[in-house]
């Protein structure tokens, strides 16, 4: 069986590595997909200092990001409870449902935050009441809110 080969990755792939990664593949890969790809270049000791620096640009970026993400969760927690107005049938039954776009919507009107609808979990909303939603700020950073739906 054939020695394996060190790369260092200038692009991610899935199921190997990210870009900046150290990884060992089989000589076959490298040769005749990674490199003519210019997915992976050969190790030296120059190109591992340009992957650490990379790395640490990137380490720098992502808690930037969190700490973004955990000065929101803040504003968030201070506005409280967030209400939604909807009309309403028989049986306290609204018209329709709510969504996360509507959620998104008050939370920029009450906080001031800026969210993506795309990161609101909630259940499913059929009458008046309380309920409560999960809001993915940041892979660490959750926060869970109230929101109230009300007759118009």
């Amino acid at each position: 069986m054939a020695k394996r080969v060190q790369l260092v990755l200038t692009q991610d792939v899935r199921k190997l590595g990210k870009n900046g990664d150290l990884v060992e593949v089989a000589p076959g890969y490298a040769r005749n997909y990674l490199l003519p790809q210019k997915i992976a270049t050969n190790v030296t000791p120059g190109i591992l200092k340009q992957a650490e620096k990379r790395r640490e640009v990137e380490r720098l970026r992502l808690l930037a990001l969190k700490e973004v993400a955990q000065t929101q969760k803040i504003a968030i927690e201070k506005a409280g409870k967030f209400s939604i107005a909807k009309q309403v049938g028989e049986n306290e039954a609204i018209f329709g449902t709510v969504t996360t776009a509507e959620v998104a919507e008050v939370i920029k009107e009450i906080a001031g935050q800026d969210v993506d609808k795309r990161d609101i979990t909630m259940p499913d909303v059929a009458k008046l009441g309380t309920y409560r939603a999960e809001l993915k700020l940041h892979p660490e950073v959750v926060v869970t809110i109230e929101i109230e739906v009300v007759s118009k």
